[in-house]
């Protein structure tokens, strides 16, 4: 092949979730409005910890920054692709395209090693109750965060660099509704083996430290909770757990399905897959956190009772005004 066709490529096109023009307005729609309930779900979330003096500890504290990473890591992926759904050319430029699978990476990163310190802060609060405070205190909690977010940043750093270095033959369709690692890699003409090295070495323990971090973390509350000798005992503790175990399960589960099998073998049911750890996880963590967690609830109620006192209050003074006048 000659260099001429080998020189960079200015933009990828994306093939989305379906070709068909028919799709594009109903898929647009279903986005939007799980865009929308993300947002709004984990906007609600963050408020309701800030504003409530009852969910001032680390694990709410875990949960506000998690759920300031899921509205980031939803954002990345969904806002190309709602441009997209309206757009016929379907394109991004090679530099958005990096700076997205950098942020995809860093974000979902993030929330890898936040759902590890929620099971740590998890095991601590039951198998070390009276020492909670002092080993869960507010200066670990900054580290951890710390920690997830510069590890997460220097990880994805590494992997955007690698695919940087990489030579792009004529074809620019990327098969896929964003630009992930592995679509993109696809693509290449000059050998991606470095790249799937890192990703099965580097990249791999980046992934599986914090699961077997969560895996350790439950086995010793499993332990801790089949020695309490009370139903009731036992049933507490399990409910303290289920919601993080929900989110863990559906974020893990679906990566594990998307990302552990050869690069060759990625299909339309990985792009499908994809959408759960992308789209759905960040708009379901509202509802599995709040739901069964009764001060969750409570703070929630609190926070919609005070904006719509505050909305009553300015709908007043609006009514007032324009009587005066």
């Amino acid at each position: 092949m000659g260099m001429s066709n080998l020189t960079r490529l200015s933009e990828f096109i994306l093939v989305g979730l379906s070709s068909h023009p028919g799709d594009q307005k109903p898929l647009f729609v279903l986005f939007l409005i799980m865009y929308l309930v993300a947002l709004v779900g984990n906007l609600l979330i963050i408020l309701a910890i800030r504003s409530d003096p009852k969910l001032q500890n680390p694990m709410y504290f875990f949960l506000s920054i998690l759920s300031f990473a899921d509205t980031c890591y939803t954002t990345v992926v969904v806002s190309k692709m709602l441009v997209n759904f309206l757009s016929e050319a379907k394109t991004i430029s090679y530099a958005e395209c990096l700076a997205q699978m950098y942020f995809f990476l860093v974000f979902g990163n993030i929330d890898s090693y936040l759902l590890a310190a929620m099971a740590i802060d998890r095991y601590v609060a039951i198998c070390n109750p009276f020492h909670y405070v002092t080993v869960m205190n507010h200066r670990r909690c900054m580290l951890l965060v710390a920690f997830s977010i510069a590890f997460s940043c220097l990880h994805s750093l590494l992997h955007a660099l690698l695919v940087n270095r990489l030579t792009f033959c004529a074809s620019n369709v990327i098969q896929h509704f964003f630009c992930d690692v592995n679509p993109v890699l696809k693509l290449a003409y000059s050998s991606t083996s470095v790249n799937e090295i890192v990703a099965m070495t580097e990249g791999m323990a980046s992934v599986m430290a914090p699961c077997i971090c969560i895996v350790i973390s439950y086995l010793r509350i499993l332990i801790a909770v089949f020695s309490i000798r009370s139903v009731a005992g036992k049933c507490k503790a399990f409910s303290t757990c289920s919601s993080h175990l929900t989110a863990v399960t559906l974020f893990y589960g679906s990566i594990g399905y998307v990302y552990f099998h050869p690069l060759s073998s990625y299909t339309v049911r990985d792009r499908v897959a994809t959408i759960i750890y992308t789209v759905l996880t960040s708009m379901l963590n509202p509802f599995i956190y709040s739901l069964r967690n009764k001060d969750m609830k409570q703070g929630l109620e609190k926070l919609v009772s005070r904006i719509k006192a505050q909305m009553d209050m300015l709908s007043t003074t609006k009514a007032n005004k324009i009587r005066g006048s």
